[in-house]
């Protein structure tokens, strides 16, 4: 869906359902920035319900890594009024989703200097353009 990524050469996946703990799953890295996409499995079918990022650059161009990194920002980010690690698990059973499969993406590191919110920003606007609005759990942009 997003050729934009296909440059990042740092990049995984992992699945979370509602008998996972997130900490346990999540393979994201503790020391890059980059972006997140979150697929719902459900009901035979996938779709992208947020587009996320984590991670800044300073003024004299270095990378400003949250304590933690990605991984953090996915376990303990703030979404659905609290730390995902609780949040995903009560919206995995309200929404009765099978798992979700999150895929993350370095876009800053010795082979690229992609600002994450600039990349964030990118893929937001693919998808508005598709689809005429955000991904589902993204309220704002």
């Amino acid at each position: 869906m997003f050729d934009e990524l296909e440059k990042y050469k740092k990049t995984n996946h992992f699945f979370y359902s509602k008998n996972d703990e997130l900490k346990d799953v999540c393979n994201a890295p503790n020391n890059g920035i980059g972006v997140y996409l979150v697929y719902a499995l459900k009901n035979g079918k996938i779709d992208l319900v947020y587009i996320g990022s984590s991670g800044k650059i300073t003024n004299d161009g270095k990378m400003k890594i949250r304590i933690g990194g990605m991984c953090d920002r996915l376990i303990n980010g703030k979404q659905f009024g609290g730390a995902r690690r609780k949040t995903w698990k009560d919206k995995v059973l309200a929404d009765n989703i099978e798992a979700l499969d999150v895929y993350w993406y370095h876009t800053f590191d010795e082979l690229n200097n992609d600002i994450p919110n600039y990349v964030e920003g990118i893929l937001l606007q693919r998808y508005y353009e598709l689809y005429g609005g955000l991904p589902q759990w993204n309220k704002e942009y």
